[in-house]
Parts: structure tokens; C-alpha cells; sequence
């Protein structure tokens, strides 16, 4: 969380100092890329690696730069177009369908666009107007870092669709054997507060602190293994329109989806491709690259159900504020925990559609098309993932996708009532 300072200049070095720390973060996450990698985007989902670089340093330039330095010259007049995402009242964008074909401007263009960004932002931070930014320069750092997941999630698709399986990075943690099993962890019923509270940064989903009534219930200590996941394959789960919603069974069948994304079977097994090449399944790491609709067809399958996002809220504020396996740990890959794993690993399907909480009110202005203008046909996840940083992280964080996405670092577990 942003630090709160009073003194304008200490808390000018200090936004410098984290500002060169997060655009340093997403350069060494592009470090192990070649240049060809920068430029494909094998789904619309997917955003080719140089337009993340681009579309971060445009916030920047666009909600910092051009609005409060008044000498300040915009890098090319045609980024805007390019590179801004939703921002409707900005102005007109480039197709998201279509920002693979960008062939140009080059890589090293879009290098030279961060790096004078950088060296103006460097010297905002010396004047006065700076501190008049505070809250929206918090605001960029957070949507860089939100990228940063967003960047690994989209590498890991484009490597994850060449038949070479290539590697992003070598495996040089060793993963820890763990035998521990899940274990039910019991929340009492009664009234529950959920949602933010306090002085540090947090996104305005997050606010209207309010109380909710939970039934008593359980929540399992960790997530879904692929070893239990498996099972669920191989007895016929993706063939049984029983344990599916309606419209999840009409992606399935449409899809011709037979498994989480990136297992391949070969040989007479079961492979998964990670960051660190095809690898044989591991049965005791959690499973990720389940869409929302398969996380609620297994737990149809246990008699079983998905937990909603504040019985998940309550069960991580009692059981789970321990951090696991952030980006900072280098894992690239989920890995079995010990201790209850509510934080880092992957993001958690809930069953809670995405909405508002009470008294909920957008910005006005461009930031206010952030988070609100999304709260629809979209289920929350919970929690953070290996490729989250973990200052980034809150138990009150809701992230959203659409149910039918797999290719987010997306795991579940499991809740029943009692």
C-alpha cells in the first residue's frame, strides 16, 4: 500500500522511487522475450507484450503529463489512438482486435516512448504541481502492475500456442513436496463487515464497506489440486451435461472443450504446458486454467459448492492473510502450500456475480470508467496469483472476467454449508 506522507517532496522521491521500481518490474518481465514475441496476439483476449508497454506509459503520459505539465510535448500525436484500452471519452482507439497487426511502431520505438516518458515524469515529480497527482499517480502504478499479470497471462498464451512448447523461463525453484490435505475450515454464522477499510490505496470496487449475513458453512484450507481435477477428467466430467450450467454446457460443446486450457495428451498421458515448457502433470499442484464454468461443474460433481466472495473475504481474514507465491518468488507456476494458500497461487472463481456494494459511486471523469461500466456478466475472483506482486494484493481486491475464460492464472476451492 501507498505510503501517506505530509511533506511534499519526500512524498514526491518516494513516488519516484516506486515509480522507477514498478517500470522497472515490467522491463524484467519482458527481459526473456524475442523481439517476435513483442508483436503476436493469437486471441483477441491476448494483447501482444509491446502494446502492455505502450498502453501503461500512455496512462502516464495521458492522465499525468498532458493534463497537469504545462510544458510537456506528447511523444506522437497518433499513441493516443493506438494505445489508449476503453477510455471512451478520451477519444476514438485502436480495434483490441486488432492490435497484433501493429507491426509499427517498432519495439524499439515503443522502448523509446517509455524511456522519455520516464525522464518527464522524473522531472514532474521535481515541481510543484506534483503533489496536486498523488492519487492518480497511485492509481497509474496500481494499473501497471495490474498489467504486469495481465503481460505474463498473455506470454504464457502466445509461447503456450507454438507447437514448441519454448520455455519463458528456466524452473529454478524447486518445488516443495507437500502431503498435506485440504481441510474444512468452519466460519460460525452471524453478521459480517466486508469491503475496504482504512487510509491506504484500494479501487473504488472495493469501497462501501457493509455487513452481509453469512450461514454458517466450511471452506476447504486450499485450493483444487490437478490430481483431484484429474479425476473429475477422466470420469467423464466434460461428457455429462449434469454437472454443467446451461450456458457453461454451450461453451463446452461449441468450444469442443475436453480440458483445462494447456493440457495436451501425448503418448497415452497427460501433459500441461507452464512457463517453463510441456511438463508432465503434477497432481498435488492446484490446478489453474479453469474457467468459471468448469470450478463450478467439478464442485456440481463433489455435491459441492463454489464459495461466495465474502464468505471467501471472512474465511481469509480468519484462516488465510498469509502470503504464497507472489511474482517476487519467481515461481511462474502455482505450487502446494502448507499453510492455507487465500492469498497468492491463483485467482479464486467465487460464485458472486460482479456488482456494486452499497452506495457505490464511479469518478467522474475518464477514471471513472476503471471499474464500474464493467459490472456486468462478469463473476468476481478472489485472492491474487504467482504473477501478482504481493504489496499489490488485499483480501478486499475483486477481480472480474467473463465465466468462460481460462487463460487467466485462475484456480478455485471449495465451500459447503453446515
Amino acid at each position: 500500500m501507498p505510503e501517506t506522507l505530509t511533506d511534499p517532496l519526500l512524498s514526491n522521491r518516494t513516488l519516484l522511487h516506486r515509480y522507477q521500481q514498478v517500470r522497472q518490474q515490467t522491463h524484467r518481465l519482458c527481459e526473456p522475450l524475442e523481439t517476435e514475441d513483442y508483436v503476436a496476439q493469437p486471441m483477441t483476449d491476448v494483447s501482444p507484450p509491446k502494446w502492455h508497454l505502450a498502453h501503461t506509459t500512455w496512462f502516464f503520459e495521458n492522465f499525468i503529463l498532458v493534463p497537469h505539465h504545462p510544458d510537456y510535448q506528447v511523444f506522437h500525436a497518433e499513441y493516443c489512438y493506438l494505445f489508449n484500452s476503453y477510455y471512451v471519452s478520451v477519444g476514438a482507439r485502436w480495434m483490441r482486435a486488432e492490435r497484433g497487426s501493429l507491426t509499427r511502431p517498432t519495439v524499439q520505438d515503443i522502448y523509446a516512448y517509455r524511456k522519455y516518458v520516464d525522464e518527464a515524469i522524473t522531472q514532474f515529480l521535481q515541481t510543484d504541481q506534483a503533489s496536486q497527482t498523488q492519487e492518480v499517480f497511485e492509481l497509474g502504478l496500481q494499473h501497471e502492475q495490474q498489467h504486469q499479470e495481465l503481460l505474463l497471462y498473455d506470454i504464457k498464451y502466445i509461447l503456450g500456442q507454438n507447437p514448441l512448447f519454448p520455455a519463458y523461463a528456466s524452473a529454478a525453484r524447486v518445488v516443495p513436496e507437500v502431503s498435506s490435505k485440504a481441510q474444512w475450515l468452519q466460519v460460525e454464522q452471524g453478521l459480517y463487515d466486508v469491503g475496504y477499510d482504512g487510509d491506504g490505496f484500494h479501487f473504488d470496487n472495493e469501497q462501501g464497506r457493509h455487513k452481509v449475513y453469512l450461514e454458517r458453512f466450511e471452506i476447504s484450507s486450499h485450493l483444487v489440486t490437478i490430481g483431484e481435477y484429474l479425476e473429475f477428467v477422466q470420469s467423464g466430467g466434460y461428457r455429462k451435461a449434469t454437472f454443467w450450467l446451461s450456458e457453461g454446457w454451450d461453451w463446452l460443446t461449441r468450444e469442443q472443450v475436453e480440458s483445462p486450457l494447456y493440457w495436451v495428451k501425448q503418448d497415452g498421458g497427460w501433459f500441461y504446458y507452464t512457463l517453463h515448457g510441456l511438463l508432465p502433470l503434477d497432481p498435488n499442484e492446484p490446478i489453474s486454467h479453469i474457467s468459471f464454468y468448469e470450478a463450478d461443474a467439478y464442485a456440481r460433481w463433489k455435491g459441492l459448492r463454489l464459495p461466495t466472495e465474502f464468505e471467501w473475504e471472512v474465511a481469509c481474514d480468519q484462516y488465510g492473510t498469509a502470503k504464497v507465491n507472489f511474482v517476487e518468488d519467481s515461481a511462474f507456476r502455482p505450487i502446494p502450500s502448507q499453510e492455507p494458500d487465500f492469498l497468492g497461487n491463483l485467482w479464486e472463481w467465487t460464485s458472486s456475480s460482479y456488482r456494486p456494494y452499497p452506495r457505490y459511486a464511479a469518478p467522474e471523469g475518464a477514471i471513472g470508467e476503471y471499474n464500474g461500466k464493467f459490472m456486468i456478466n462478469q463473476m468476481v475472483l478472489r485472492g491474487g496469483s504467482y504473477a501478482t506482486p504481493a504489496d499489490h494484493i488485499r483480501q478486499t481486491y475483486r477481480n472480474f472476467f467473463h465465466p468462460h475464460l481460462q487463460w487467466l492464472f485462475s484456480g478455485f476451492r471449495l465451500a459447503r454449508y453446515i
